[in-house]
C-alpha cells in the first residue's frame, strides 16, 4: 500500500510515496498575514506554499514537527490587548507538533480525502510604546499553547503530472489571551480559511510548482469586541528536484501576497478601517530520504518580508519535517 503523497523524483524507480499535509501552522504571534488586531493572524507566509504542503493523494498517517522563528517591528500604531501600541517590536519562537491521516477511500470524483491538526507552544517577547500611559516604555515575555488548527477537509485530486486542492483548515482560540496583556499565545477568535490550489510535477526533468489562493474568515473577539477584517492571501512556489546522496535535494524559492480586503470594525477597532498587506519572496532548500517504506523529509526557507502596510514587518525562518508511515 502506498502510502503518502505521491510525490514523483526524477530517476527514481516508479512513485516514491510521500505524505505531505497542510501546515495550517495557527502561530500566534505578531506576525501574519493581514493587518487585524496586534497586527496580526492565523494564517502566515510558508504555511502553505511548497509541495510538501499539499493535501496527501495516498493513504498513510504522517508526524509534522515544525520550528518558526520570527523577529519583526512596526513604527505605526498598532491596536494591540494592551490598547494602543507604538514602535512594536516582537521577537517569537514557535514549536509546531501535527499530524493528520489519509484514507483509502475517495470522494466527489476521485479526490483523496484526508484530516489534520497542529498546536503550536510559543515563546514570544515583545515591546512598544503604550499611547494609553503617554507613550511609556512597556515590555512583556509570555509563553504557552497556541490556538488549535483542525483541518477536517483535505481534498487532492490528481491528474498525470498535476495535482488540484481544496482545503478547510479551521482556527479555534484555545492559546492563552488576557485583556491588557501586551502580547498572547492565542488570538482569541476564529477564523476559516478555505483554499484552492493547483500543483505541477514533471518527474522526469524534477521541476515542480504550487498555488494557492485562500479567503480567511474572522469572528469578533469578544473580550475586546474588535473584528479582524478578512483578507486573500497567494502563496506560490518553484523547486527543482535532484538526486543527492542516498536520496533528493530541492532547491527552490516561495513567494507569497496577502491583502485585506474587509475593514477591521467593531467597537475596539479604534484606529478605523486598518487595512494591512505583506509581501515578500525568499529561498527553499529541502532533502528528501528513503528510509525502508517510510521517507523523512527535511524543509528551511528563509521568508524575509519586502512589502508591508499596518503590520509587523520582518523576517520568517522557518524548519520543517514530515516523517510518513
Amino acid at each position: 500500500m502506498k502510502r503518502g503523497n505521491e510525490l514523483q523524483l526524477p530517476h527514481a524507480q516508479g512513485r516514491c510515496a510521500l505524505l505531505y499535509a497542510l501546515l495550517a501552522a495557527a502561530l500566534i504571534l505578531p506576525q501574519a498575514a493581514g493587518a487585524g488586531e496586534g497586527g496580526t493572524s492565523h494564517i502566515m507566509p510558508g504555511a502553505n506554499a511548497t509541495l510538501v504542503d499539499l493535501p496527501p493523494t495516498s493513504p498513510g498517517g504522517f508526524f509534522k514537527p515544525m520550528f518558526i522563528n520570527y523577529q519583526g517591528d512596526a513604527s505605526a500604531k498598532v491596536p494591540t490587548a494592551a490598547g494602543v501600541v507604538a514602535n512594536l517590536n516582537a521577537d517569537a519562537n514557535t514549536l509546531v507538533l501535527g499530524g493528520g491521516y489519509g484514507f483509502e477511500t475517495t470522494v466527489l470524483g476521485g479526490a483523496h480525502y484526508s484530516v489534520a491538526a497542529f498546536l503550536p507552544y510559543t515563546w514570544l517577547s515583545i515591546s512598544g510604546n503604550s499611547q494609553a500611559l503617554g507613550g511609556l516604555g512597556i515590555q512583556n515575555s509570555v509563553s504557552g499553547v497556541g490556538d488549535l488548527t483542525v483541518v477536517p477537509v483535505l481534498l487532492g485530486w490528481k491528474s498525470d503530472n498535476w495535482q488540484y486542492d481544496f482545503l478547510m483548515p479551521v482556527y479555534a482560540p484555545t492559546g492563552s489571551y488576557e485583556v491588557g496583556r501586551l502580547g498572547n499565545t492565542g488570538l482569541n477568535y476564529w477564523t476559516f480559511d478555505p483554499i484552492v490550489g493547483v500543483a505541477y510535477n514533471n518527474a522526469k526533468s524534477g521541476l515542480n510548482a504550487a498555488i494557492h489562493l485562500g479567503y480567511a474568515i474572522n469572528t469578533e473577539n469578544g473580550a475586546t469586541q474588535y473584528k479582524s477584517g478578512n483578507y486573500l492571501h497567494l502563496d506560490a512556489a518553484v523547486q527543482q528536484i535532484i538526486p543527492l546522496g542516498s536520496g533528493f535535494a530541492k532547491i527552490g524559492a516561495e513567494a507569497w501576497y496577502f491583502q485585506q480586503v474587509t475593514c477591521d470594525s467593531g467597537a475596539g477597532a479604534t484606529l478605523g478601517c486598518f487595512k494591512g498587506r505583506t509581501a515578500g519572496i525568499g529561498p527553499v532548500l529541502g532533502y528528501i530520504q528513503p528510509v525502508g517504506k517510510e521517507k523523512l523529509l527535511f524543509e528551511a526557507k528563509w521568508l524575509p518580508e519586502l512589502d508591508t502596510e499596518n503590520r509587523l514587518t520582518g523576517d520568517y525562518l522557518w524548519l520543517k519535517m514530515v516523517y510518513t508511515f
